[in-house]
């Protein structure tokens, strides 16, 4: 009797490792993501088709870092997915992501669009550029970031919050290449000629053009595309032209969307072939397709509607000096009051 018990023992407990193991090597991959689903789930269809793994995606709007470093090696995350390279380092320094030894990324994912340590990934770029008023803003009239402080345009400026990340990247950026007494004084010239306290999101920014409310607007390209696609917001975008605006001496401020590897990956093997997956023609298509971004692989083709805004030089700035100055953004924000 003793023995059939012990036996009866020993076979719960194998079966439960046997389980538990099935479990971590089961073919899916966790992933916690800031992008939106309706702009990720097409990758991850298209990936599940092409190996049958499993994409399981908790969407975060805030605390990404935090929620990585309370959980620790418990965490069933395997990858994040972001927008902003201040977001990227931060999830670097916070220590809870690992580096990555993969041929295929090192292939596809150009040095400088890469965390020199292999802790993170760019996938797309964007930029952030002014969108112009078709009937007040005549062709030409603005060409360059320093533009914008111009007095000029006193009442005809509309943007978001200034601490928005979008926002900041672009205002480190200045910061780069003017110090922080030059973009505290372009800063100052910005909100003098804002026609109304920064608020809203960047579509808001273009429709508020449309209404008349200003004549130029800050956002990020991508927004053009997402709102051609909608029957009333088309109405706002075609109202606007798109200008790739240089700074002096520079190319358009661009920002990436990113991935890494989280430390614990309990999937790891599943989760490199989803990243190596995101940097493949087939997915950078999807993005350029789908989400109206820049794919960075090289060779790969933005879409028509893309296309038919123009093209651009990408500022030779390097992306961790823009990282490195956020903080410094946001404090000179804070001192001109940008958002009050």
């Amino acid at each position: 009797m003793q023995n059939r018990l012990k036996a009866a023992l020993a076979a719960t407990c194998i079966a439960g490792l046997v389980s538990a193991a099935s479990a971590v090597n089961a073919a899916e991959v966790n992933v916690y993501s800031y992008r939106q689903p309706e702009l990720v789930n097409p990758l991850f269809d298209a990936f599940t088709k092409a190996t049958g793994i499993k994409v399981n995606v908790t969407f975060l709007q805030k605390g990404l870092v935090e929620k990585l470093v309370a959980e620790g090696d418990r965490s069933p995350a395997d990858l994040v997915m972001t927008v902003d390279i201040a977001r990227l380092t931060a999830i670097d320094e916070a220590g809870v992501t690992q580096p990555v030894s993969s041929d295929i990324l090192n292939a596809n994912i150009p040095a400088e669009y890469r965390d020199p340590d292999n802790h993170w990934f760019g996938l797309t770029s964007r930029a952030r550029v002014v969108f112009a008023s078709k009937d007040r803003v005549k062709p030409g009239e603005i060409k360059t970031y320093e533009d914008l402080a111009d007095p000029k345009w006193k009442g005809r400026i509309c943007i978001r919050a200034g601490t928005h990340p979008y926002n900041l990247a672009l205002f480190s950026s200045v910061i780069v290449h003017h110090g922080e007494e030059g973009a505290k004084t372009w800063l100052e010239g910005l909100k003098a000629n804002l026609a109304h306290k920064p608020q809203g999101n960047d579509r808001g920014q273009i429709k508020s053009v449309w209404s008349g409310e200003c004549d130029l607007a800050i956002a990020n390209t991508y927004y053009m595309g997402e709102m051609l696609k909608d029957p009333e917001q088309a109405v706002w975008a075609n109202a606007v032209n798109v200008v790739f605006p240089a700074f002096e001496g520079g190319g358009t401020h661009v920002n990436l969307s990113g991935m890494a590897m989280t430390k614990a990956a309990p999937h790891h093997a599943d989760a490199l072939k989803l990243m190596e997956f995101l940097s493949s023609p087939e997915a950078q298509e999807i993005y350029a397709e789908t989400n109206f971004e820049y794919p960075l692989l090289p060779g790969a083709k933005v879409s028509d509607v893309v296309a038919s805004w123009g093209s651009f030089t990408p500022d030779n700035i390097s992306l961790m000096d823009i990282a490195h100055h956020r903080a410094d953004a946001l404090r000179l924000v804070e001192e001109v009051k940008f958002d009050e």
